[in-house]
């Protein structure tokens, strides 16, 4: 067990997806003293032991290390999905925000920080094997998203450079889903005026088999105990982090009962470049462009190292997601308000 037994654990980005499940599991853990959750807004929801927080990543004029002090971990969880149309706003919260953490890690002497990089920040790859976390971390360039990430692994190696005396871990998430998210991820990618109900299988007279469109799906608590985990141990580095198995046209025709039709890349592009052009969609063609790109993950070191295993299938990752979907969930947060439509 580490030195954050009893510990004052502070977590930026506490409202959101991942927030909501890590703040939640440390709040139940005997082991973790206190919870410090940073976001932008309060939230109503009061988890056992956790105080909250309201600060803006963005803004040169929060005192990070002053909420630092005192703390055994900094869990760095905030990022902006949107506006994708302006890609300088992201940039100010998710590349200068996150800076201005780990700056203030340093400067409040906190002895780890976990990190959240992700699948997205990884370079091209394979979609037949999967690669471990030596595969190289430049993103796709023409994705904001990517682009960022991949950015705070430099940034992050020249900070481990200088601050030795600081534990870092990154955490490289595949897509992370769960009931509660489903509103705010519908809001994030499909639109405000996409309704939940919709998203039924008995709707889809068939299923777009697009080419290079294999990815890894995680249950957003699996990702959350993969967390607790590093908290609790002495390890540094980058874990890959996803389930089994594979999320590919066959997969969703089977859970959605549609049948996978052949469509090209730049036909599935041209409509998504087309509606995003329109302010109808917040995806943007450059992610998805991303996304086919992809390298599929090597999960070995956080089973060996974490003694890590997620409890969730993708399959069942993905049912509780669309029932979620379906049923406009949410939760007692301001980023995870539920409501099945815009």
């Amino acid at each position: 067990m580490s030195s954050t037994t009893g510990s004052r654990i502070v977590v930026t980005g506490a409202t959101g997806n991942i927030g909501t499940s890590v703040v939640r599991l440390l709040s139940e853990d005997p082991d973790v003293g206190s919870v410090v959750g940073l976001a932008r807004r309060a939230p109503e929801w009061s988890p056992p032991k956790t105080d909250w927080v309201t600060v803006d990543l963005s803004s040169e004029e929060t005192d990070l290390a002053a909420e630092f002090t005192g703390a055994s971990a900094v869990v760095h969880l905030a990022w902006a999905f949107q506006p994708t149309h302006d890609p300088a706003v992201t940039w100010r919260t998710n590349v200068l925000g996150s800076i201005r953490v780990f700056e203030a890690v340093a400067a409040a002497k906190v002895p780890t920080l976990v990190h959240t990089s992700s699948v997205g920040a990884y370079s091209p790859g394979p979609k037949d094997e999967a690669v471990d976390e030596s595969w190289p971390t430049h993103g796709w360039p023409d994705a904001a998203y990517c682009r960022e990430k991949a950015y705070l692994e430099r940034a992050l190696d020249t900070f481990e450079r200088d601050h030795p005396e600081v534990r870092v871990v990154r955490m490289r998430p595949a897509f992370l889903f769960k009931r509660e998210s489903a509103s705010e991820q519908r809001r994030i990618f499909g639109g405000r005026f996409l309704p939940g109900p919709l998203v039924r299988p008995e709707l889809l007279p068939f299923l777009p088999d697009i080419p290079g469109l294999r990815v890894q799906a995680l249950h957003t608590d699996d990702a959350a105990k993969a967390y607790r985990l590093a908290l609790h141990s002495d390890a540094r580095g980058a874990f890959n982090l996803a389930a089994e198995p594979l999320v590919d046209a066959e997969l969703l025709g089977e859970l959605l009962g549609a049948r996978p039709v052949r469509l090209p890349r730049t036909a599935a592009r041209s409509a998504i470049a087309a509606a995003w052009g329109l302010h109808l969609l917040p995806a943007s063609p450059h992610l998805f462009d991303a996304v086919l790109r992809l390298p599929l993950m090597d999960c070995t070191r956080a089973r060996t190292e974490l003694r890590w295993r997620p409890e969730h299938t993708a399959n069942e990752v993905l049912e509780e997601f669309l029932k979620g979907l379906q049923q406009g969930a949410g939760a007692d947060t301001e980023p995870m308000r539920g409501r099945k439509a815009g």
